[in-house]
């Protein structure tokens, strides 16, 4: 036969029917997705945008007030850069893996009181034991997130609402205390951040790294567990996330000349997420670009700046707010032209009516084509000599056979 049975030797397949060892070099999610790798091309033209935009913001500002940009002024620009983007990092982190955390502006804000009140027994006295609680803290929410298979933005939601317990118990401004200045140091914080923005992106644009680090993203039913691999890493993304909001909130209250304030802490959280969608980061999870945290997190920081040396009184609300909405549409793009290019029709192999493949990927054996003259195994006849054609002498290859009488 020219086939066999219906998948005795056919290669494994997943849901999307086909074969695994396929799915592993072209897909994203050896499991699900879509056939094709992820394209970093939208990013790159989206992270030349934001440092154009970055360039026109530093002009203006420099036009506006250019002592801004020397000098000690600049020390302290560098250094609120660097507290943001530590915000923008544990934001983006956490969207990565497909769980936004929006408790890292009450934990941003819960830590800065915190060393304000604590300043003065020394950084490291009153920073380890907030890293600890800290790292305690979003491994509780990580738990909660894996085990209980629930979106990350309302388990995170929850958490933000206990640490607003915590910072409502201070009822006034709290003056920081201790002499430490970070703006000696600035331009060391700022080319840490940078090289951990950076590499995060390279190395999040690695196939294997992008695939283990959004596997939490649904690609069916968003209530369907992903594994175990997902559950974990998007544990560590939570807890890590949280590290880092505290970090940037002990730097924001550090490198501040004014009291630190009670209040919610929820704006810290829109202006971090805000951050994160705009430089790139998907807020389904998984896409993001390599330099673009660094360059939003510059942009926005300069126009801050530069609001303020004009005179305006700008609300961290509305400058979220916008950034959120501008990071939508950058979500919009990168998930239409980043995903992988759609495949072309599958080839068909032409054939004879009615040998169609058959499920398994085996084809029938064509059957030859019908002729009208099928070539003959007799001698051809030239001549009517009357003798038959068996009779004739080249049929004898001995004596004659003759039929014995009866």
């Amino acid at each position: 036969m020219g086939y066999d049975e219906t998948g005795r030797f056919a290669p494994a397949e997943t849901a999307s029917g086909v074969p695994a060892a396929v799915l592993e070099n072209v897909f994203d999610d050896p499991s699900h997705g879509e056939p094709g790798r992820d394209r970093i091309a939208v990013h790159v033209i989206w992270e030349i945008l934001l440092l154009a935009a970055l360039v026109a913001a530093a002009w203006l500002l420099w036009r506006e007030d250019s002592d801004a940009l020397r000098g000690g002024a600049l020390k302290t620009l560098l250094v609120d850069v660097v507290g943001l983007g530590l915000l923008a990092l544990a934001a983006g982190l956490s969207l990565r893996a497909a769980a936004v955390n929006l408790a890292i502006g009450p934990v941003a804000l819960a830590a800065a009181l915190h060393f304000a009140e604590q300043g003065d027994r020394g950084v490291r006295e009153a920073l380890l034991p907030a890293l600890g609680i800290a790292a305690l803290g979003g491994l509780a929410l990580g738990l909660v997130v894996v085990v209980l298979h629930v979106p990350g933005w309302a388990a995170s939601l929850a958490g933000a609402a206990g640490v607003i317990v915590y910072i409502e118990r201070r009822t006034a401004p709290v003056a920081v205390q201790g002499g430490h200045d970070p703006r000696s140091t600035a331009l060391y914080l700022f080319v840490g951040f940078a090289a951990v923005a950076v590499l995060g992106g390279l190395f999040g644009a690695i196939k294997p790294v992008r695939r283990l680090v959004g596997r939490f993203r649904p690609v069916g039913d968003p209530a369907r567990r992903r594994g175990a691999a997902a559950a974990t890493v998007t544990a560590l993304a939570l807890t890590g996330s949280t590290v880092l909001a505290l970090l940037g909130g002990v730097l924001i209250a550090a490198n501040s000349t004014v009291p630190v304030v009670p209040s919610s802490g929820l704006d810290w959280s829109l202006l971090a997420v805000g951050a994160a969608l705009l430089a790139g980061t998907s807020a389904y999870g998984r896409r993001g670009g390599i330099f673009g945290t660094l360059f939003a997190v510059a942009l926005v920081e300069v126009f801050l700046t530069w609001a303020a040396a004009r005179g305006w009184t700008v609300n961290r609300w509305a400058v979220g707010g916008a950034t959120v909405g501008v990071g939508l549409l950058a979500t919009r793009l990168v998930e239409t032209l980043g995903r992988p290019r759609p495949a072309g029709p599958p080839a068909v192999e032409v054939g004879p009516p009615g040998d169609g493949s058959i499920s398994s990927g085996w084809a029938m054996t064509p059957r030859p084509e019908p002729t009208d003259t099928w070539p003959s195994v007799l001698p051809v006849r030239t001549n009517d000599t009357g003798v038959e054609t068996w009779d004739t002498p080249r049929w004898e290859t001995g004596q004659r056979w003759e039929p014995e009488d009866r």
